[in-house]
């Protein structure tokens, strides 16, 4: 496979941007490679500026639900962009949308849109500070909230794929107020708060952790959480930024049945254009200004691009059977990854939650972040370089999720298992 546009354009981008990319995880340094260069996307399949066609398990890292470019969804975004591409004021399409998530998500019956999921998280932080008058925040090992400075402490996706144990530039005044205990660790959970109960003002959480991989919660631990909060007075914020509108149209909160108090969103609900949400229960999100004191704000929140994808993407989501389908065809998949990894004894453990997997190069149970980082890092380079260069575009860190999309075809999973089986032989003979 010829690469030479994508390096080129890769040594060229290193002069402008820093590590010649606009998010760490794309230089692709924890797998050993340079990045390709993507001009076009249809559907289930990426294209490099070489040519190079890839079936894409990365799915713009979860938003691309229906697939890249769906009719539907480039339809309404041409539609809106007729009318202009940025207003600064109120638009219809953000009433629309708006009632599509609170009618969708059970928790919520009010929602802010903002640009991104960091805005969302940060944003949320914020109220849930201001409705408790409480500074500490709650968060757990290997969870990823964005990189607002609060959340840089033990992170998962880009900080834990980079292996930085924080971030320069982030004040320890700042620190001192987050609180990281492990994932699905009962006692530390009920220590912690029980210890700080009047301290801390919310626990935010992915309901599945997805940025250290995917890792479910154990058995009762959301139940935990949820009772132990209500009972210590601390809000519960579920970062439903990858789990949102992807487990389920209401989310990880309707699967498993666990109300939080806020709820944080991003990726699906703006089809692919930047859009970030959060929301929650009447009487904390009306603390936020203009109806209470605590302010946030954003000129290009509610864009109508995005509100019209969102909303296209939703309707899209909405018809009869879509998840079923679509977790039908995510469990065979991976059910055929766990007999290939059997068959050529490659030591792996596979976490999967509707359609979001991620396969660990360990033989331990993944449940948290210390068991993610049993995982052979060296090991799954060398299967991501491999996989690449078979057409079968992975993300490039251990410590990320496969997405499934409406888009794949039996065809394409078919292909990228037997693509699995070729690098799976070779590691096993290496």
């Amino acid at each position: 496979m010829k690469t030479d546009k994508s390096r080129a354009f890769f040594a060229k981008a290193q002069q402008s941007i820093p590590g010649g990319v606009s998010s760490p995880v794309r230089a692709c340094k924890s797998v050993g490679c340079d990045p390709v260069f993507i001009e076009r996307a249809k559907g289930s399949k990426v294209y490099d500026v070489d040519g190079n066609e890839y079936i894409d398990f990365v799915c713009s890292w979860g938003p691309m639900i229906l697939g890249h470019t769906p009719d539907v969804v480039v339809h309404s975004i041409t539609e809106a962009m007729k009318n202009g591409t940025s207003f600064g004021a109120p638009t219809p399409l953000e009433v629309e949308l708006a009632e599509l998530v609170c009618a969708a998500m059970p928790s919520v019956e009010r929602v802010r849109f903002v640009s991104s999921g960091t805005e969302a998280t940060m944003s949320a932080i914020r109220l849930a500070r201001g409705y408790t008058k409480k500074n500490v925040v709650v968060k757990f090992d290997g969870c990823y909230h964005g990189h607002a400075d609060s959340f840089l402490v033990k992170a998962g996706s880009g900080v834990i794929t980079l292996g930085i144990p924080g971030s320069p530039g982030v004040p320890e005044d700042i620190v001192k107020n987050t609180i990281s205990i492990p994932y699905n660790n009962f006692e530390m959970l009920e220590k912690t708060l029980a210890e700080q109960a009047d301290n801390i003002a919310c626990l935010i959480m992915e309901p599945v952790a997805a940025n250290m991989g995917v890792v479910p919660a154990a058995p009762g631990f959301l139940e935990k959480v949820r009772e132990l909060t209500k009972a210590h007075n601390i809000l519960l914020i579920f970062d439903e930024v990858i789990t949102g509108f992807r487990l389920g149209l209401g989310g990880a909160q309707e699967k498993f049945n666990i109300m939080p108090d806020l709820t944080c969103m991003g990726k699906i609900i703006g089809g692919g254009l930047p859009v970030g949400a959060y929301g929650g229960r009447k009487e904390i999100m009306n603390m936020i200004a203009p109806e209470g004191p605590v302010y946030q704000a954003g000129t290009l929140s509610g864009n109508p691009l995005a509100m019209a994808a969102g909303i296209a993407t939703l309707k899209e989501l909405a018809k009869p059977g879509f998840y079923e389908k679509l977790d039908q065809k995510a469990a065979g998949y991976a059910l055929e990854l766990e007999a290939l990894a059997k068959k050529y004894s490659i030591p792996s453990t596979l976490n999967r939650v509707g359609s979001v997997m991620t396969a660990f190069f360990t033989e331990s149970p993944v449940t948290d972040f210390d068991s993610a980082m049993t995982s052979d890092t060296k090991r799954f380079g060398q299967f991501y370089r491999d996989m690449l260069a078979q057409g079968i575009y992975l993300a490039p860190s251990q410590f990320e999720g496969a997405f499934i999309s409406a888009a794949h075809s039996a065809q394409d999973l078919a292909t990228a298992l037997e693509k699995t089986e070729s690098s799976f032989r070779k590691l096993a003979q290496s």
